[in-house]
């Protein structure tokens, strides 16, 4: 969500500029008014419609930013038929979730259906292979999607430490 705030300032500061050059500009002073007016009116919108963005999914095809990412932890899925499959996904190496959506696929949502299923059954993780690799899902229309179980417990069992010997130690 940083970046957000980022992306806010480069649009402030944008704003400010063109803004100031509208002012320097020899225009006349009815022009100058209109476009610091203007400004001010820009700034509140830029800000509501950044906020805005946080909370809607985002389609797949449009990551490209994190498009290299080798697979990624599927957290939920909502399935809304002949609309779209929004999709919650935590990219390997983050710990925040993302917000994607799908074009409605009758085949990918019965996958992910079953596969949420037996995950839930058995307790286990949803892994996808390159989330964001455009092939697969536009030639195929799939998703290279895994039901990983969660670790095994290790089987150590707990003993006493071997005692060492000391002669002057008292006896146990």
């Amino acid at each position: 969500m940083d970046i957000i705030y980022y992306l806010f300032a480069a649009a402030i500061f944008s704003t400010a500029v063109l803004a100031a050059i509208a002012i320097w500009a020899p225009r006349k002073t009815w022009i100058r008014v209109s476009a610091i007016c203007i400004t001010v009116l820009f700034v509140p919108l830029i800000y509501i419609e950044l906020m805005g963005l946080l909370s809607k999914p985002k389609p797949m095809a449009y990551e490209w930013w994190e498009s290299q990412i080798k697979k990624a932890e599927i957290l939920g899925v909502s399935l809304h038929e002949d609309e779209a499959i929004y999709i919650w996904l935590r990219l390997d190496g983050s710990v925040q979730p993302r917000y994607y959506f799908l074009p409605w696929r009758q085949k990918l949502a019965e996958k992910l259906e079953d596969h949420m299923e037996a995950a839930v059954k058995s307790n286990s993780a949803l892994i996808v292979s390159k989330p964001f690799f455009k092939k697969s899902f536009e030639e195929f229309g799939d998703l290279n999607v895994d039901v990983i179980p969660p670790p095994k417990p290790s089987l150590i069992t707990l003993r006493r430490p071997p005692r060492i010997f000391n002669p002057r130690a008292p006896p146990i």
